[in-house]
């Protein structure tokens, strides 16, 4: 079987996402290869139920913070909506229909949010 010089890692039951090029956990990645998130600073809040069962999901776009930062954002968001969520790739899930109330809630903490999508 032919191995790739390139492959490797990318995630671990134990310790979730690898770097590529340390190919430690993000969280202790040693070579700093992590990007920030391509936010552009544009907030959009939008809602989705693609691929979720018809379950629908609050997303949060284009936030230019770093990844602690956001983490810190989400966790604000999701208890003014009182519901669980996420943080993916730079984008916080929210679970629900709670447009109106992160765009209050992010006015309120300093972004200027705008709505996306229908």
């Amino acid at each position: 079987m032919k191995r790739s010089s390139s492959g490797g890692l990318v995630y671990s039951t134990e310790s979730g996402r690898m770097c590529p090029e340390c190919r430690n956990p993000v969280a202790q990645c040693t070579c700093k290869a992590k990007a920030l998130p391509a936010g552009d600073g544009v907030v959009r809040v939008s809602r989705q139920t693609k691929g979720r069962g018809g379950k629908c999901v609050t997303l949060v776009k284009g936030l230019a913070l770093d990844a602690t930062a956001l983490a810190l954002l989400g966790k604000q968001l999701r208890t003014a909506c009182g519901s669980g969520g996420t943080v993916k790739d730079g984008v916080i899930e929210i679970q629900g229909e709670h447009c109106d109330l992160v765009m209050d809630t992010l006015g309120k903490l300093g972004h200027a949010p705008k709505r996306a999508g229908g």
